[in-house]
């Protein structure tokens, strides 16, 4: 923002905080911190907060509070005090109050007199954030400690406040001050004093406050000392061996510790640990610290000497590789705009590097054209109006004086051809031309060696690029002359000259013919980085048009609506938890005994095998007991025998089967006919899990609607964050894309749109303020690390490395991404962020990571169903492809303008004969396009949102 656009937004907000806050409450309170020496802001707020909050002044609007609870607003007209009531001792009897006579707003004529307690201001008028806002606008205070407020001068000139500061605030006497308290805290403090009088013990000053007695003694010590040196002078000598230096610094005689003395200071408390996370560079290098992974290169000139570039010899420049991946964004976040097919990087960069059948590759070709279009509006649209601004053409437009009347921005009047008086000469001729070019601002001599632009334009001025392009005149390559004569024109600009000039060399060439077969001879020999300088300039002046902007703005409604349907949604999800909430509730109150709390499939599972385990084993007692009978019948007992032992043993086999049966009846009775508890648990149960549904088909409605969000951010592309050094991550499908482009493009077999990390270097304000520092700073850093800043981002970045925002490399496989996260420490302020970012689209980068390998793996031999349903294209005028030998970029094709629009951008509009064939035309177009394109229940076609469901 501009410094003044700056400055008026200050005082704009400044004053709205003047207008909010109460006037009456200005005057006092500004006397009140006048000379105040608190020391904190915060501290002096809530200090006048306390000291206001309850007292009112008048001309105050408040509100008046009757016993009933009834609030009427109110003005106070005047104010009474009565001063505290003390007694004899100087206690408080009664404190001081104040009492207020204030009027109705409804009837002013009348006053009544109230208490404090029966007086309020009204909401959100006097608050401490209107306060703090109110005193930081109005103090100020000098830099030292101590330093009392003081009202602005302006302000204090307003309210005829004095602004003398008393003269025990100044900043000499509190300096003055501070040297007395401290000398008379030494003073103080002071305890004894150590005097080695003799080799032997040290002396000290005893403890008391006997301090009379001890100057005597230290007196007459002292004389005694001198009449004993005098005699031998030999005392005078200590022996070195007796001064040692003991802990802490004291001196040790002769074995002994003299005591420190009360007020000597003690050691300082190491710093406190410090608050993570803190400024990345901040933190101390680990040295042992594996580096970050590798970064991989797309051009050829790579930033690291040593460094082994993915780009095969494509011939790629590192400067075009910021344009490059800039105008591929732009292309598919506005492919709807552009009415363009979404496609992939890797068939954008290869459909670029083409040199040979490059007319043919309709990605190519149809990215120039739809971008054209938009430039200017089609002969039936508006006559053809001119949607962005260029600067004076040298020639007059030419076709219809009407179509040129109507442009976007107002065209300059052409003057009249100046003819020359009497006969028409060479010289005269060539004097009129030379003074049109210095009108135009250009230098014939200058321009010749140029290019020849110029004299291409003026070769069509009867139909110059303008009419070509209302006509949608693209066939055989025309649009590289309507790029020819566009560029010719923004090359007046002086801030587009030397860009244009140096693509118009390319494609103008000054040695060859200026025709229009010339220009569209000459762009199969340009190389990528013209391409890509050319799209960029296109794609810049496309979004200045009227199309683009509204689709901004209409996305930025549909994420207004977006995010309401969120807040509705999550606020009907919290009502289905306490739903479930209470029937989770309701279902303890009303659970059996005999059913656990919540039942698991597996302890189920294991109680039915233990039943049947123990079913077994009766069964085996029971076949047991049975063999044991019959041995006893097959072997007669030696003792006495029982009459009527067999039918006993079967009377009590036969009641136990009795007794089995009637158990597994009644089981199956209560499974039957449950009681009405169980009845009202069942229900309860279903409930349940009714409104477990409902709560995820609202969380996937949520997971819907902000995928929706994230695809319809369009006016920026979003950073991941920042690493140590600055340097920025993209991945650019993170929004105003779908993750794998449009669904029913023609590509969409490929899965994926860019399918890499992208790593831009750091800026060069960032490089000069963290990175490039002065010596002084520099050589603290060094101090503090042992190694500068560049030499810690040469040894943790590893082998690859990029210096600037010019530079950009890339990681492409799943493996990089996790030794990425891994590097990143989680104590620095920005590295936090940025591995945040990374661990929650971790999945989804690896995902379309891995597609994007198998994409390129496969050499495009997988076939969309869309390419297999495609309407055939004649191919009578053209040159037939071998589907064997063409690329991937080849199989990408236009569905969406030929859903649209019955026709592709760079093929003319077909003319049907009757009506009747146009309507059979329409009616194939549609049914064809139909079959290729996902229509919604409506039978409309979905656009980008199509993919809301697949996540």
């Amino acid at each position: 923002m501009p410094t003044n656009c700056a400055e008026q937004a200050q005082i704009d907000a400044s004053g709205e905080v003047d207008d909010a806050f109460p006037d009456t409450l200005k005057e006092p309170i500004l006397r009140w911190v006048q000379f105040s020496t608190i020391p904190r802001l915060d501290y002096l707020v809530d200090r006048v907060f306390e000291e206001f909050k309850h007292d009112f002044y008048p001309g105050e609007n408040i509100i008046v509070i009757d016993n009933n609870g009834g609030r009427t607003p109110a003005v106070i007209r005047e104010k009474i005090k009565f001063a505290a009531r003390l007694r004899p001792d100087n206690s408080v009897e009664s404190p001081a109050y104040a009492r207020y006579y204030v009027c109705s707003i409804n009837r002013p004529d009348e006053a009544t007199l109230v208490d404090t307690a029966q007086l309020a201001r009204e909401r959100k008028t006097f608050t401490k954030q209107r306060l703090r806002s109110f005193l930081k606008k109005t103090i100020d205070h000098e830099a030292w400690n101590g330093a009392p407020w003081c009202v602005k001068p302006k302000v204090a000139e307003e309210y005829r406040i004095n602004g003398e500061i008393p003269s025990h605030l100044t900043y000499e006497s509190q300096m003055l001050q501070r040297k007395v308290n401290l000398a008379m805290k030494k003073q103080n403090d002071f305890e004894g004093q150590l005097l080695n009088f003799h080799p032997g013990l040290p002396l000290l000053k005893p403890k008391g406050q006997k301090n009379k007695q001890w100057s005597q003694d230290l007196a007459r010590l002292t004389d005694e000392y001198q009449r004993a040196l005098a005699a031998n002078p030999e005392l005078s000598k200590v022996p070195q061996e007796q001064f040692i230096k003991g802990p802490n610094g004291f001196v040790q005689v002769n074995g002994f510790h003299p005591l420190a003395a009360k007020g000597h200071p003690k050691p300082p408390p190491p710093p406190p640990p410090p608050k993570y996370p803190i400024e990345d560079l901040e933190l101390t290098p680990i040295r042992d610290k594996p580096p970050r992974p590798a970064l991989k290169f797309l051009s050829d000139d790579i930033p690291t000497p040593g460094t082994v570039s993915h780009a095969l010899d494509s011939g790629l420049l590192m400067r075009s590789v910021g344009p490059l991946l800039e105008t591929w964004d732009t292309l598919n976040v506005y492919c709807e705009v552009y009415q363009l097919d979404s496609f992939t990087f890797d068939d954008y960069v290869e459909a670029l590097q083409l040199t040979s059948d490059t007319y043919h590759c309709q990605l190519l070709v149809e990215i120039h054209c739809a971008v054209l279009k938009k430039l200017v509006n089609d002969v039936n649209d508006k006559n053809g109006q001119v949607q962005i601004s260029l600067p004076e053409s040298c020639f007059p437009e030419s076709g219809d004086s009407s179509l040129a009347g109507d442009s976007a921005l107002p065209s300059p009047t052409p003057e009249p051809e100046i003819k020359p008086n009497g006969r028409t000469t060479r010289s005269s001729l060539a004097k009129s031309e030379a003074a049109e070019l210095r009108k135009a601002g250009h230098s014939p001599a200058i321009e010749n060696r140029v290019h020849c632009a110029r004299e291409m334009e003026q070769s069509t001025r009867s139909y110059d690029w303008k009419a070509r392009l209302r006509k949608r005149d693209f066939k055989d390559g025309t649009w590289v002359f309507i790029i020819v004569g566009l560029l010719y024109q923004l090359s007046n600009d002086s801030r587009r000259r030397k860009s244009c000039d140096e693509i118009l060399i390319k494609l103008a060439p000054p040695d060859q013919e200026a025709t229009v077969q010339t220009a569209i001879s000459q762009y199969p020999l340009t190389d990528i980085n013209i391409r890509v300088k050319i799209l960029e300039i296109l794609c810049m002046l496309s979004l200045e048009t009227k199309a683009i902007r509204n689709y901004m703005e209409d996305c930025t409604n549909n994420m207004t609506d977006y995010r309401k349907e969120r807040i509705d949604m999550q606020r009907k999800r919290k009502a289905a938890m306490e739903d479930l909430r209470l029937l989770h509730e309701e279902r303890k109150a009303l659970q059996p005994e005999s059913r656990t709390a919540s039942p698991i499939p597996e302890l189920e599972e294991l109680n039915d095998s233990k039943m049947a385990v123990d079913t077994e084993e009766e069964v085996d007692a029971e076949d047991d007991g049975d063999a044991a009978i019959d041995t006893e019948d097959e072997e007669p007992h030696r003792g006495r025998s029982l009459r009527r032992a067999n039918d006993r043993a079967a009377q009590r086999k036969q009641r136990m089967e009795e007794e089995r049966f009637r158990k597994e009846r009644v089981q199956a009775e209560k499974a039957k006919k449950p009681s009405k508890q169980e009845k009202q648990y069942e229900k309860i149960l279903k409930k349940i899990e009714e409104a477990k549904e409902q709560i995820r088909e609202y969380e996937e409605e949520v997971l819907v609607i902000e995928n929706d969000l994230r695809e319809a951010d369009c006016p920026r592309t979003r950073v991941l964050g920042k690493d140590r050094f600055w340097n920025r991550y993209y991945w650019f499908e993170r929004n105003a894309m779908p993750y794998a482009g449009l669904p029913d493009s023609s590509t969409a077999f490929a899965g994926y749109a860019n399918g890499c990390l992208w790593v831009q270097g750091p800026d060069d304000i960032e490089r000069q303020g963290f990175i490039d520092l002065c010596k002084a700073e520099n050589d603290q850093y060094y101090n503090a690390f042992r190694m500068t800043v560049p030499e810690r981002k040469l040894l943790e970045e590893g082998d690859a490395h990029v210096f600037n925002a010019r530079e950009w490399g890339y990681y492409d496989e799943p493996d990089q991404l996790d030794k990425l996260i891994g590097w990143l420490d989680t104590h620095g302020v920005r590295e936090v962020k940025l591995r945040k970012e990374l661990q929650a689209q971790r999945d989804k980068i690896s995902t379309y990571m891995v597609k994007r390998k198998e994409y390129l793996e496969s050499n495009g031999d997988k076939k969309s169903e869309n390419e297999e349903r495609a309407p055939r294209v004649s191919t009578r005028t053209k040159t037939y492809l071998d589907p064997a030998a063409a690329r991937r970029c080849f199989a990408w094709k236009n569905l969406m303008a030929e859903y649209e629009n019955g026709h592709i951008h760079s093929e003319p509009k077909p003319q049907a004969t009757t009506r009747k064939q146009a309507k059979a035309a329409k009616k194939v177009v549609e049914e064809e396009a139909r079959q290729t394109r996902a229509t919604n229940r409506q039978g409309k076609p979905l656009t980008r949102q199509g993919i809301r469901y697949n996540f």
